[in-house]
């Protein structure tokens, strides 16, 4: 076991999110580049994007869904097959338990954000620190009285939806290098979220180009 933890982005969208410009390549190259141990791809409601980069690539790779609930969006972490959205937030949480992964509040209290309802105790886990954040300090510092409150681990992930950032926020995971065994670690709260908000250049960059796109 390494004796720092494994650095590993939880929350990453790829081009197959419809809202995301993140090539699969792309997800390759700047993980290496900030330093990461692995990432979750946690594309809109498909796994297609994870499915692939497993295949393509040696980063490790947990395979997840940000699933569209009628309560709000949930990280779901490794599961192998797909979850249909628009699912009561209940129903969501116990399809992820049944496929064998884990359930983890994402934003919870983002106001731009698809909010998730707070009375929900059957999460795995609270995602504390998102980069994608408004307002950062604020969201991070409620997330963590909810998952002080509900006595649940904590996780950050960057919610990258374009390439450069990827990193700004990532879990210190105290696990070996397997999927199953982080995803112990996480449901056992074997982890210490880190992270920044995502510089406004890097998302009016990112804006342009998705206008640019859709052109």
């Amino acid at each position: 076991m390494k004796s720092l933890g494994l650095k590993i982005d939880l929350h990453v969208h790829t081009c197959y999110s419809y809202d995301a410009l993140t090539t699969l390549k792309e997800v390759v190259t700047y993980s290496k580049k900030r330093g990461l141990d692995g990432v979750a791809i946690t594309d809109h409601d498909t796994l297609l994007g994870a499915r692939k980069l497993i295949q393509k690539s040696k980063l490790l790779v947990i395979p997840g869904i940000e699933i569209t609930s009628l309560g709000g969006h949930v990280l779901a972490l490794n599961i192998t097959k797909s979850i249909p959205p628009k699912l009561a937030l209940s129903e969501t949480v116990h399809r992820i338990h049944e496929a064998g992964g884990i359930a983890v509040a994402a934003h919870p209290t983002s106001v731009h954000k698809s909010a998730l309802s707070q009375q929900i105790t059957s999460y795995d886990a609270v995602e504390v620190i998102n980069s994608a954040a408004v307002p950062f300090s604020f969201s991070t510092y409620l997330n963590r009285k909810l998952a002080t409150r509900l006595n649940l681990p904590q996780t950050a992930g960057s919610d990258s939806h374009y390439a450069p950032e990827i990193g700004a926020a990532y879990t210190i995971v105290e696990a070996d290098p397997d999927v199953d065994e982080i995803i112990q670690a996480i449901k056992g709260g074997a982890t210490l979220p880190q992270g920044k908000p995502i510089p406004w250049r890097v998302r009016l960059r990112r804006g342009a180009l998705s206008l640019k796109k859709r052109m």
